[in-house]
């Protein structure tokens, strides 16, 4: 697809009138994420450590959502990371609308997690499924700079989990 003009993406913080763009592209990124109540959405950028949403004219097209350590979350996934990885910002979630991508809004919305948090000593970890797979998402995290550090075996679903170093860390 050829365009001649990319519209500007701009990111920033969460504000409660975005939860009813950021429900639905949460669910339609089943089963990349879990499908959400609004309440269960409301509840976890309540935990989050960051909320950070991306927008074109003004409509929320994509969002990151990271929960710090030593937060109350009951995620799998998060506890394994607990155990392995102390002062960490967790990608819970980050979701962008299909008609939007290959804007590199991801890439954007993980800039601005990076940007943010620089000079904290977190280190950024995530997972991405390996069942069922989604080598995108893990060529996606690779070329921003996570490596692999574990995987987990759920049944269902199986993870590979992922770590960038903080910024401003030894290179």
């Amino acid at each position: 697809m050829t365009t001649t003009s990319n519209p500007t993406t701009t990111v920033r913080p969460f504000r409660p009138g975005d939860l009813s763009h950021l429900l639905p592209l949460n669910n339609a990124a089943v089963p990349a994420v879990n499908e959400l109540s609004a309440e269960e959405l409301l509840d976890l950028i309540g935990q989050s450590l960051v909320c950070l949403v991306a927008e074109i004219d003004e409509e929320p097209v994509g969002f990151l959502l990271s929960i710090s350590d030593g937060a109350d979350y009951g995620s799998a996934n998060y506890r394994w990371l607990s155990e392995k990885v102390s002062n960490f910002s967790y990608t819970d979630r980050i979701c962008v609308d299909e008609t939007r991508r290959g804007l590199k809004i991801g890439e954007k919305l993980y800039n601005a997690l990076f940007d943010k948090l620089k000079d904290t000593g977190r280190s950024f970890v995530c997972e991405v499924n390996s069942r069922p797979p989604n080598p995108g998402s893990l060529r996606f995290h690779q070329r921003l700079g996570f490596e692999e550090i574990g995987t987990a075996d759920h049944g269902e679903k199986a993870v590979v989990f992922l770590r960038k170093d903080p910024l401003g860390a030894a290179e």
